[in-house]
């Protein structure tokens, strides 16, 4: 049998739903509206909270929002495929089933691969950086976190008023693993629930951040609104705009893992769309009015080698509200902004961690993965245990 054999639509779908109508044993529990979170919840993490004001110090100043809108309309692009694609097929596999019908085995295998190391890597970078933000919450709250358990074993970790500590190993991000992994295995429909917690808390901050940062806009930072070209490509201009919107096309990354979700949806081909679209669209709309806030709030160079631009630009805010009435509220703003950070990545590790296993289950029916990756609740742990227990040599 040829590398590059297809599968008919019909036959994935039967294949992998079983009955006419059925989930493959995956409950068909997720409605429009959770849908639509999970996409909110993947795309909204460190992309708007650092890339943002990176992308505007070193390639598109103010016209970062031009930026925004144009990788926003080229995310729709990949959407509406994705979009067509979910409601045609609505199985678990995503990208990976999509190349099987069109493409072939081998393509589909190289493209399920990535999917594991995309939702992999990514997902433990997240849990890195949420690590990170909890101890800077932590420290504004003044509270304090053992330096040796704050990174990666052998990392030098610097200490205010010390010396530096050898890490020994990352426990926050360790625990916010297994917490996750905890509420997955719950089950979607509580693990649905708990990102639309997740994703409203995120949204909330960044809408209070919007508001706040609004009233202390300089209009003079958004002038000249596209600066001027260095001789560079990519250095300002419109060839900075444009070089801009690649870089933070990064941010609008995620909505690709609604697909996963297509398995489980209760309409598939009336809701898939709308989660898709619809988390594209509120985020770019968010995107826009942040990355404006910023640059309102400070000039756009200041943002170079920023390691965290937003919390910058609040910074910034706070100090012009000093002395006013506002000094309390922004004050307590900072704070939310670290926290809308921390709900940010939770949100992001819980889609990424959710599709996942959905890649495996796909793969695994296809025959492209061991048989136990596709089996679902106490059948699963069986053959896992017997898988495991073989490589020990029945030790």
């Amino acid at each position: 049998m040829s590398i590059f054999a297809t599968k008919p639509i019909e036959q994935i779908t039967q294949e992998q739903l079983g009955e006419p109508g059925g989930g493959g044993g995956l409950r068909r529990v997720l409605g429009p509206a959770q849908l639509v979170m999970l996409g909110v919840g993947a795309i909204i993490g460190t992309g708007i909270f650092v890339l943002t004001g990176q992308a505007a110090a070193a390639n598109a100043g103010p016209a970062i929002v031009l930026s925004m809108v144009i990788a926003g309309l080229t995310s729709v692009l990949a959407a509406l495929c994705y979009s067509e694609f979910a409601a045609s097929v609505p199985v678990a596999g995503s990208a990976y089933t999509y190349a099987y019908a069109t493409l072939g085995e081998f393509v589909a295998w190289v493209i399920g691969w990535d999917l594991i190391l995309e939702y992999a890597l990514g997902a433990a970078t997240v849990a890195v950086g949420w690590s990170g933000i909890l101890i800077t919450l932590l420290g504004q709250l003044g509270l304090s976190f053992p330096a040796a358990f704050s990174a990666a074993p052998g990392t030098v970790v610097p200490v205010a008023g010390g010396d530096p500590v050898t890490a020994v190993l990352n426990l926050p991000a360790i625990l916010v693993t297994v917490a996750v992994t905890a509420l997955l295995v719950a089950g979607v429909s509580e693990s649905a629930s708990v990102n639309s917690v997740i994703v409203v808390i995120k949204v909330a901050v960044l809408l209070i951040v919007i508001a706040a940062g609004a009233l202390f806009v300089d209009p003079a930072n958004w002038h000249p609104f596209i600066p001027p070209n260095t001789g560079t490509f990519g250095e300002y201009g419109w060839s900075g705009v444009l070089r801009g919107a690649g870089v933070i096309f990064f941010a609008y990354i995620g909505f690709d893992a609604v697909s996963t979700s297509a398995q489980e949806a209760r309409n598939p081909q009336r809701d898939m769309p709308r989660g898709i679209l619809g988390s594209l669209a509120i985020c770019t709309v968010l995107f826009v009015l942040v990355s404006g806030v910023m640059v309102g709030l400070v000039p756009y160079k200041t943002m170079l080698n920023q390691a965290a631009p937003l919390v910058l630009t609040i910074q910034v805010a706070a100090d012009r509200a000093a002395g006013t009435s506002w000094e309390t509220t922004m004050a307590v703003v900072r704070v939310l902004v670290t926290i809308g950070g921390l709900a940010g990545l939770s949100s992001v590790m819980v889609v990424m961690m959710l599709a996942q296993p959905r890649i495996f289950l796909s793969m695994a029916r296809d025959g492209l993965m061991p048989a136990w990756a596709g089996r679902l609740g106490d059948t699963a742990v069986k053959e896992l245990t017997i898988f495991v227990h073989s490589l020990g040599g029945g030790q």
